[in-house]
């Protein structure tokens, strides 16, 4: 049996039995690697070696800077004063939540501390305004993927590692499809909420909203902070990420007060827990790489796809449609690693932009978040509402859709995404 087959059973049947993806891809690798001239410490060496980048290193700054923002009160705020503009014509309340969301995406990276962050404060609220419980639960699940789109974004820090691409170009092509995907989610929260006929909340003065959003300034300063640093060449991505930490602790610490030391204990424990889930996928992944380079998998998989198919179009539609069913199953950095490398020779084959291909394979990451039976983002939502997975899917459904045109449109027009990657 050939070690590519040994490598694809192993894998399969190691995920069926529900071990984590992170062991999957390393231990598949190490069996099919065991039947090459390749040693254990090779292996152990490429897996660290795999590590050893300073692009990777804005991943932890990004996962702390984000967990900081919401336990140190600088999200309550943002999402009060975000309230006292919007929160009383109909549909306010959604839209509050969705502004929310896009802002701390462009602070976190992260798909599910978005919703988590943002859910956790506004899924009762907009209860309490008359709003159903399974729309708000699919909103906030759907809103929270704009954070792995709008910059900074980890899942386009990995995709710029195995690239070799620029991270700075990458974040800058995300700016635009997420501010798409943000207007497209309000455009249908208004409708939605007009045809449903949603509460709103009491008109609040402008001595209130002005009082409101002097609180959250700090909060509203970060992407700023962030984005106009690395686009004004003061700070590469990665020392970007490490200025929002610190940041982040004085906000939290010296003008909000909110942040104490149990509670710092508790953000240290879960920025650790989840960077060292990514950078153990990241590891396995790479001598999963590494095996298929070595057996020339995406040399011979880039000469099938010439032999059998000399359209691009029927390419991208292909490449669409598989990025949907591994979504299914596999979490996005996952994706990322296992395919990229693959799909790469076949980008360079139809002439396909890669940074152009980095936002279309995001987009689909995003949809992968919110699709059962693994989509992350039903689970934190579910978690957060103490409801069960099924209502959170069906509460996400229309927004499937809407995200699914927006992937549409990006494919379509290349510019949307590389008007400001210049």
């Amino acid at each position: 049996m050939s070690p590519v087959l040994v490598l694809f059973i192993v894998f399969a049947i190691l995920c069926l039995i529900r071990v984590p993806i992170a062991v999957s891809l390393g231990l598949s690798s190490i069996v099919a690697l065991s039947m090459t001239d390749f040693t254990l410490y090779t292996v152990i060496q490429k897996m660290f070696n795999s590590l050893n980048s300073a692009t990777l290193m804005a991943i932890p700054g990004f996962v702390f800077a984000g967990i900081i923002m919401s336990k140190g009160g600088i999200s309550y705020h943002l999402i009060e004063a975000l309230k006292s503009w919007v929160g009383h014509i109909r549909g306010g309340l959604a839209i509050a939540t969705i502004l929310s969301c896009m802002i701390f995406a462009a602070i976190s990276g992260s798909s599910p501390a978005t919703a988590a962050a943002i859910g956790g404060i506004m899924i009762p609220g907009m209860v309490k305004a008359g709003y159903s419980k399974r729309y708000a639960m699919g909103l906030v699940a759907a809103a929270g993927t704009l954070g792995i789109l709008i910059p900074p974004s980890i899942p386009l820090i990995i995709y710029a590692s195995v690239a070799e691409e620029s991270v700075g170009k990458l974040f800058a092509a995300g700016i635009l499809p997420g501010l798409m995907l943000g207007g497209i989610l309000i455009v249908s929260a208004i409708v939605h909420a007009r045809i449903n006929n949603y509460g709103q909340l009491p008109k609040e003065s402008m001595d209130v909203r002005w009082k409101k959003s002097a609180k959250a300034i700090w909060g509203f300063l970060l992407p700023v902070i962030i984005l106009g640093g690395i686009y004004s060449g003061a700070v590469t991505p990665t020392e970007a990420a490490f200025v929002s930490c610190l940041y982040g602790i004085i906000v939290s610490v010296f003008i909000y007060k909110e942040m104490t030391f149990p509670k710092f204990r508790e953000v240290l424990k879960e920025s650790i827990n989840i960077t060292a889930m990514i950078f153990l996928v990241i590891a396995s992944a790479m001598i999963f790489g590494m095996f298929l380079t070595t057996e020339q998998v995406p040399q011979n998989f880039a000469a099938w796809i010439e032999a059998s198919s000399s359209n691009k179009w029927i390419f991208m539609i292909g490449v669409n449609l598989m990025f949907f069913v591994l979504g299914m199953f596999l979490e996005a950095v996952a994706i990322i690693l296992i395919t990229l490398p693959i799909l790469l020779p076949v980008l360079v084959l139809f002439d396909i932009n890669i940074i152009h291909f980095a936002i279309i394979m995001t987009i689909n990451m995003e949809i992968a978040m919110i699709t059962p039976p693994v989509g992350l983002n039903l689970f934190v939502v579910s978690g957060i509402t103490r409801e069960k997975v099924g209502e959170v899917v069906r509460g996400v459904a229309p927004f499937f859709v809407l995200m699914v045109v927006a992937l549409i449109l990006v494919v379509i027009f290349p510019q949307i995404s590389l008007f400001l990657a210049k």
